[in-house]
Parts: structure tokens; C-alpha cells; sequence
């Protein structure tokens, strides 16, 4: 049993657990469309309903027309809303944040992606993400809807990138990374890359260097992305044993920021030692967050002075073991809720030849008496702390056991003496005051695995006849009045699998045995001490642990963890070319030059080989005025000051959760908060939550910055022309090239 509980969590009960719950700030609308993202909760939702489709739609030679599915109105341009295809929100969500960068949106629709589309790149997308992207910037910022279905896009999308072409919750930052990398090689005015040959530093200044790695990135390199999301980073690599330095100047579309978290958490564990007499003890043990449930027990042991081999971890729910942890198993699986005991065993290990770990359940007989139709209803109900009992794996009657389990209830039961009823006395009637035999204990139901740990958790019932004793029944005048009996059970505890006769044969186990402990309710109430039993001992760790003040953390913070140097880990070494051999080198990153937009992403998803999360830490982070001088090692760089223009939001946990968008217009220059096929205006310091995923920053002062006079009347002008050439659509009752609303433009 002990090893199938380490290597396999099969015959172990599980609980249902509660769904996360977030909170997506409302928008202020009521909502008749279906949001289908994974986990999400009941916030209000876009006004506009959408109705299903076919999840795919060919951008170019569709002739249904959409223009009905759209919420139609004049409308600011850009303030346009992208309807939700059933877990699309990451998408939308990135979608709203690059349509509010204006050098971007600016050049698709001032059509100049045309005059530079690379069709014939063999690491594009043969142009079809540049032009659907077109497409849906030109519908955005059209100023008549007030939502439109990026279904033609998607579906582009989807082509070139598989793992985006179903309707499951995907990340925003992975489809924005997709989309930056797809339109540069759409766009790439390099029509034929030629062969750049990467040159270490050895020893040369870093202006020379830079310089060189910048030239030979944009001679293979050079579109609008280049132009407006390109960095330039510094990486030194230093190796352990030569001394090596590698010093190499790459390119960067964004920077991915950890996030400066506690290392450590809290779990509060109960201890069950093996000796009988010492109660349990409660600690509040400091893990590792990134740790492993031999980490706690390692934490555990400097305490206790207990091996950490001769400890099982368990999961206690409903009376029943719910969960025992193998030793390798991450401490994401221990949640803050559970109620976790762990137990002193003398053997960890089913290999032992002489020793068995029995999982003991107890129970709890309850008889109602029918008359009417001349049978007893008798149920189990389980009750108190299971147990890890260390038994003999062989020749152990039914005595032994029942010795064993007096002894390790000892400080909390009262052993009958000689004198008394339930201790060796000849009963003269096994049935008498509604008590009934061991062997009428038959359960109905032996599948118990089918049963529900919802319908387990009532008690286990059986019906039988009072005249219907077996022959041990009947000739059991010899046989002492026990205060429990024996049932191997299944792992909830709730149907028997065999029930154990009271005679000298041994007892056969294995190791996915369970025992239950079936009390004689007369017995319970006599003999067994509930408070007793449940009493434990509270360990000063518990309460010697001060409440931590909430950290602040800023943006500053973590870019400043990001320059930090490191170590390279085992299994992602650097081949280092003087010593010839892969080496586990040191590495930092500092930063050379910054580019006109710079795309910042909080690492809130974290995870290993044992750990799995989302950090919900609060990150400040200014809207304006965000100096970035101080962090730049080249001193000829100029001027470097951002103000926020765009923020990629999520809310929910790992499992799913929902994406929104807020985005600063450059018609108005105010901030607008985007929820799928919803937009509402938002305030500045809105924008600032533990919610923010991706922010968007512009340079301030930079060619890419135009008054906001200029912004809005090329944008009044784009939407003028477009509404212009629809209204001639609609006279002359053909397509125009600008806009057609025979077709899905998105």
C-alpha cells in the first residue's frame, strides 16, 4: 500500500475543487454576449451579441455579408471593440494594445504596407498576415462600428501558427510575439538576406562592436517592425573555468521582466508520531515556493529530528486520506487550504519484507430498526483522523490486529479490563439491543469506485434480514465481545471489500490494502475520548512567524532583476569555444539602445519542473514619464523617456481566466478600457493594476510622436475617405477598393 500511495494517486479519493474566482473591472454595459473563456467570471460583457459561425471563413473569397454582424453607428476612431470567438480574448486583447501605437496604425492605413509586402519571403506568411492585419486596422479605425469580428484574421493566424487555430485560452504576449515577428517578415524590404557572418568582441570597444551587430541585423532585417520595436541588448558570458569572455550584441522586440516574488511560503502541517502516547503536533513550516514535498520534509526533520525517509505526506479530507504526496511531487500541489498531516512510519518502502504501512479508516455502525418490514438499516459513517498503522506482513490473526490497533488508539481510548462487558466475557447472544454481527455488515454495494465521494461521505448502508445469521453467528458463545471490527475497504472507506472473520487464520494483505475500523456505537460512546483523540499540541512556529507587510514592487525593481547576472542552469549550458566543452558560464544582460516603442512583459506565469503559478503581485508602474537613461550602459544613446499608451491585462490563474485592454487614444488622447466587443472609457490611473500582463510604451520626443493636432486629422481624414467611398459603394451598388461590406474586413 505504502509505495502504491507514493508512486500513484489511483485508489485515493478526491475531492472537488472550487473553481478560482476573479474580479475584471466592468465595464459598465449589460451584456448579451456569450463570453466563452476558460474560467471566466460574471463580469458584465459586451453589449452586442454575436452570432456563431464557422471558425473558418477565407479572408478573400467569402461573399456573405458580415456588415449585419456589426455593431453599426458612427463611432471616434479606433474605439472599436473585436468580438470574442469563443477564448479569443487574449487575442482582442493584443490586438487593441498595437492598434493604439500610431506610427504602426499609421502606416497600414496610410497604406504603406503595400508598396513593402515581401510575399516571396520564405520565413513569412506570404503576405496574408500583413494584409488581414491591414484589413482589420482599416475596420477599427473606420469610425462606423462599434465592434467587428476578427474571424478573417484568426483564421490567417491560425494557418501559419497551429497551436492558435483552435478556440482554446491562449496567451497574449505568445500571439503578440507571433504577430510582431509575422509582419516583420511580411514587410522585410530585404528581398534577398544575405549571409552575415556573427563576430565575437575579442576585446574591441563596445560602440565598434554594437555598431557592427546593428548594421548586420538590419542588412537581413528591416521593415516597420525594425524600425519602431527594436532594441539592441548586451550579453556577457563569462566561463567558470577559463575565465572566457564572450561578449555579443543581439537584437530584442520586447522585454520579458521576472518579477521580484518571496521565495519561500508557509504550510502548516500536522505531525503523527509513531509513538502512541505523544500527541499530534501542528508547525508552520518556511518551503521553498519553487520546492518539492522533500523540501518539507527536510523542513520538517530539522524540528523533529525525524528522517525524512520515514515520513509520508498526506492530504486528510472528510475523515479519509485525499492525496499522499510522492517525495518528488511539486509544493504547487499543496494548497493553502488543505489539511496536511504527515506521519512517522518505521519503513519507507513496500520493499521491506517484514513491515506493511495500513492505511486505517474508522467508522462509526449505525443500525435503524423497520418493523414494518422485519430488517435492520445499518450504515457506516466515518469519524477522527485516519491512520498509517506499520503491521506484520505476515501471520498476523485477527488478535494481533485487533491488539495493534488498541495499542496505537492508547492515549485516547479506555482498554476494557477483565472485568468488563466488551472485554472476555462468553456472550451467551451475539444480537441483543439492537447491536448487530460482524458478518451481517454486507454491503450492497461492492464497486465502490463508481460510488461519489459526495454520496460516501453520508455513510455506507446495507439491509438484512434479523433471521439470517451464519452459522458463526450462531455458534459464537466462545468469542470475546470486540469493541470494533475489521473491513478491507476501498479508498473512500465507504463499501467493504471483504469483511475479516474473528478467528486464529492470518490475514492476507497487500499493499493497496485499506482497513476500516468499524466501531460498535455503545463501545464508541464508552471507551473512545473524541476530545482526547482530536487534541494536538501547537508548535511555537506557528505562531512565531510575524504577518510580512506587502512588498511594493515597481517596474524599476524589475527591470533592475533582469540586468542582474546569473548563473546558467544544468541543463542550459553555454559552449564555451576555449575550453571546447559546455560550461554552466555566468551570463547578465545590460541594455544598449531602446527602441521608439518599447514592449514590456511582466513574467507573471511562472513555472518548473515541480511549480506551476500566476503571480498576481501588484507591479508600479508610471504612465508617464518613465526614465529609462539610467539603464542604458551606452552613453551616446540620447534621450530616453516613455509615457504608457497601452496595457495587455489578464485576470484568472493558470488554468484560464479572461484578457482585456486598455489603450490610450491619440484622437483625444484619453484612455479607453477594451473588453472584447466592448469599449468604455477608463481613467489613467485605471491603467495600474495587478492585472497588467504587457505594457506598451512610446519615446516621447521621438519621429514616431506627432502632435496630437496631426494624429487626429490624419485619422479624421483615413475615416472621412473611408466613409466616403462607402457611401459611393452603396450609390453605385458596386465594391469600392477602399471598403467593401460584402466582406468580413477583419
Amino acid at each position: 500500500m505504502f509505495s502504491q500511495m507514493h508512486s500513484s494517486t489511483h485508489d485515493v479519493a478526491f475531492r472537488p475543487k472550487p473553481q478560482s474566482s476573479y474580479s475584471v473591472p466592468s465595464s459598465g454595459e449589460d451584456s448579451e454576449e456569450n463570453e466563452n473563456d476558460a474560467g471566466s467570471s460574471n463580469e458584465p460583457t459586451p453589449t452586442i451579441g454575436t452570432p456563431k459561425s464557422s471558425p473558418y471563413i477565407n479572408s478573400y473569397s467569402s461573399t456573405y455579408d458580415y456588415s449585419s454582424e456589426r455593431g453599426r453607428g458612427q463611432v471616434q476612431p479606433g474605439l472599436c471593440g473585436l468580438s470574442n470567438l469563443g477564448n479569443t480574448c487574449f487575442m482582442n486583447s493584443a490586438l487593441q494594445c498595437l492598434s493604439n501605437v500610431p506610427v504602426l496604425t499609421r502606416y497600414f492605413l496610410e497604406n504603406h504596407y503595400q508598396e513593402e509586402l515581401n510575399s516571396d519571403n520564405p520565413l513569412g506568411m506570404k503576405g496574408e498576415i500583413a494584409k488581414t492585419y491591414a484589413e482589420l486596422i482599416k475596420q477599427i479605425w473606420s469610425g462606423k462600428y462599434s465592434y467587428t469580428i476578427p474571424r478573417n484574421f484568426k483564421t490567417a493566424v491560425g494557418r501559419f501558427a497551429p497551436q492558435f487555430s483552435g478556440y482554446q485560452q491562449q496567451d497574449s504576449h505568445e500571439l503578440l510575439a507571433f504577430l510582431l515577428d509575422g509582419l516583420h517578415e511580411d514587410l522585410n524590404r530585404i528581398r534577398k538576406k544575405p549571409y552575415v557572418e556573427l563576430r565575437d568582441a575579442d576585446g574591441r570597444p563596445d560602440d565598434e562592436v554594437a555598431d557592427e551587430a546593428w548594421k548586420s541585423h538590419r542588412l537581413r532585417n528591416d521593415s516597420i517592425i525594425v524600425d519602431t520595436f527594436h532594441g539592441l541588448f548586451k550579453s556577457t558570458l563569462v566561463c567558470p573555468e577559463c575565465s572566457k569572455i564572450s561578449i555579443t550584441f543581439d537584437p530584442f522586440c520586447y522585454l520579458s521582466l521576472p518579477l521580484p516574488i518571496k521565495k519561500e511560503r508557509f504550510i502548516e502541517v500536522v505531525l503523527i508520531r509513531m509513538d502512541p502516547a505523544a500527541k499530534p503536533m501542528q508547525y508552520k513550516l518556511s518551503v521553498p515556493k519553487m520546492g518539492t514535498v522533500q523540501d518539507l520534509c527536510e523542513a520538517l526533520s530539522r524540528l523533529t529530528k525525524i528522517s525524512p525517509d520515514k515520513m509520508v505526506v498526506t492530504d486528510v479530507y472528510n475523515h479519509r486520506f485525499h492525496k499522499v504526496f510522492a517525495p518528488d511531487e511539486g509544493l504547487s500541489h499543496i494548497l493553502d487550504r488543505d489539511d496536511i498531516y504527515v506521519y512517522e512510519v518505521p519503513v519507507n518502502t513496500c520493499d521491506d519484507p517484514d513491515t506493511l504501512i495500513l492505511p486505517v479508516y474508522m467508522r462509526e455502525r449505525k443500525v435503524r430498526q423497520n418493523p414494518s418490514y422485519n430488517y435492520n438499516n445499518v450504515s457506516t459513517v466515518l469519524f477522527g483522523t485516519p491512520l498509517l498503522v506499520p503491521i506484520p506482513r505476515k501471520n498476523t490473526t485477527y488478535e494481533d490486529l485487533y491488539r495493534i490497533m488498541l495499542q496505537k488508539m492508547s492515549r485516547y481510548i479506555q482498554e476494557p479490563d477483565s472485568g468488563d462487558e466488551w472485554y472476555g466475557e462468553e456472550i451467551k447472544n451475539c444480537v441483543k439491543d439492537g447491536v448487530i454481527g460482524d458478518d451481517d455488515m454486507k454491503n450492497d454495494n461492492i464497486d465502490g469506485e463508481a460510488e461519489s465521494e459526495e454520496d460516501s461521505s453520508q455513510g455506507n448502508d446495507s439491509h438484512m434480514n434479523d433471521n439470517s445469521m451464519s452459522d458463526d453467528e450462531v455458534n459464537c458463545d466462545n468469542r470475546p465481545h470486540r469493541m470494533f471490527s475489521f473491513h478491507l475497504v476501498n479508498s473512500y472507506g465507504s463499501a467493504e471489500i471483504e469483511h475479516i472473520r474473528d478467528d486464529d487464520r492470518p490475514i492476507k494483505f497487500t499493499n493497496r490494502s485499506y482497513l476500516a475500523l468499524d466501531w460498535d456505537p455503545k463501545a464508541k460512546e464508552k471507551y473512545y475520548d473524541e476530545k482526547q483523540a482530536e487534541e494536538l499540541d501547537v508548535d511555537e512556529t506557528v505562531n512565531a512567524t510575524p504577518m510580512r507587510k506587502r512588498q511594493v514592487i515597481s517596474l524599476k525593481d524589475c527591470i533592475q532583476l533582469f540586468l542582474v547576472k546569473e548563473k546558467l542552469g544544468a541543463d542550459d549550458p553555454w559552449y564555451c569555444p576555449s575550453c571546447k566543452k559546455h560550461q554552466q558560464a555566468t551570463k547578465k544582460f545590460d541594455l544598449w539602445s531602446l527602441p521608439k516603442i518599447l514592449v514590456i512583459h511582466l513574467k507573471r506565469f511562472s513555472y518548473n519542473r515541480y511549480w506551476r503559478d500566476k503571480l498576481d503581485t501588484m507591479v508600479e508602474f508610471p504612465t508617464r514619464d518613465l526614465d529609462m537613461s539610467e539603464f542604458i550602459i551606452n552613453d551616446g544613446h540620447g534621450y530616453a523617456t516613455y509615457d504608457l499608451i497601452g496595457v495587455s491585462n489578464h485576470y484568472g490563474g493558470m488554468g484560464g481566466g479572461h484578457y482585456t485592454a486598455y489603450g490610450k487614444s491619440r484622437e483625444d488622447t484619453q484612455w479607453y478600457y477594451f473588453d472584447d466587443s466592448s469599449v468604455s472609457p477608463a481613467s489613467e490611473d485605471q491603467c495600474v493594476s495587478k492585472a497588467a500582463y504587457v505594457l506598451f510604451y512610446e519615446l516621447k520626443g521621438s519621429r514616431c510622436e506627432r502632435s496630437e493636432k496631426q494624429t487626429a486629422q490624419a485619422n479624421r481624414k483615413s475615416a472621412a475617405a473611408t466613409q466616403s467611398s462607402a457611401n459611393c459603394t452603396e450609390d453605385n451598388g458596386t465594391a469600392s477598393s477602399g471598403e467593401d461590406d460584402s466582406m468580413e474586413i477583419n
